[in-house]
């Protein structure tokens, strides 16, 4: 199965080294964000203004964020059509540097998930090694920096529900992707 590349191990980040972002002015969840570093995509949001977005960016990586469709072009053309049912699988370097191993591994097996495909906290707790985690899976996926290329919108409660969703419209949203994904097969 092709996946995103990820960057699993904590890769050295200077302080000096900026963060690139870059703006999609419209897409059928609304405007959206990236960051990219050197090493891959870092963020993705849509629920910040861009100048909110590129201050979280500095804050978290404390370096400067410079404003780069450029450098961005990829990500932000392989979000839109993914959000377009064009795309059903991302091909971006990822950056999960400063993540702790067990977020790292829990955001690797939410790649892992096929697309129009879910699993459950639970299964992914089992797949980690981790059989009674199924809520730091949760947390895990609730504070994941990079939602839509690593589909923590794929993962549902055990009794098949659908819980939190970040950014605007929540569950709601939530179903809206995995409704795009399951008639874009």
């Amino acid at each position: 199965m092709d996946t995103a590349k990820i960057t699993l191990e904590p890769l050295p980040r200077q302080s000096s080294s900026p963060v690139f972002v870059g703006y999609l002015t419209s897409s059928p969840i609304g405007p959206m964000w990236v960051a990219v570093s050197d090493h891959g995509l870092v963020m993705v949001d849509w629920s910040s203004s861009p100048s909110d977005f590129s201050k979280q960016v500095e804050q978290r990586f404390q370096s400067r964020a410079i404003v780069d469709n450029l450098r961005a072009a990829e990500a932000l053309s392989q979000l839109a059509a993914y959000l377009n049912g064009d795309l059903h699988q991302f091909t971006l370097p990822l950056d999960l540097a400063g993540m702790t191993p067990f977020q790292r591994q829990v955001l690797h097996l939410t790649i892992q998930i096929p697309y129009g495909h879910t699993l459950t906290y639970k299964e992914i707790a089992l797949l980690s090694g981790n059989p009674n985690a199924a809520r730091a899976v949760g947390r895990v996926e609730a504070t994941n920096p990079i939602p839509l290329v690593i589909p923590c919108h794929r993962v549902i409660g055990s009794d098949g529900s659908l819980h939190g969703y970040g950014g605007p419209g929540g569950v709601k949203l939530k179903a809206w992707l995995l409704h795009l994904e399951k008639t874009s097969l």
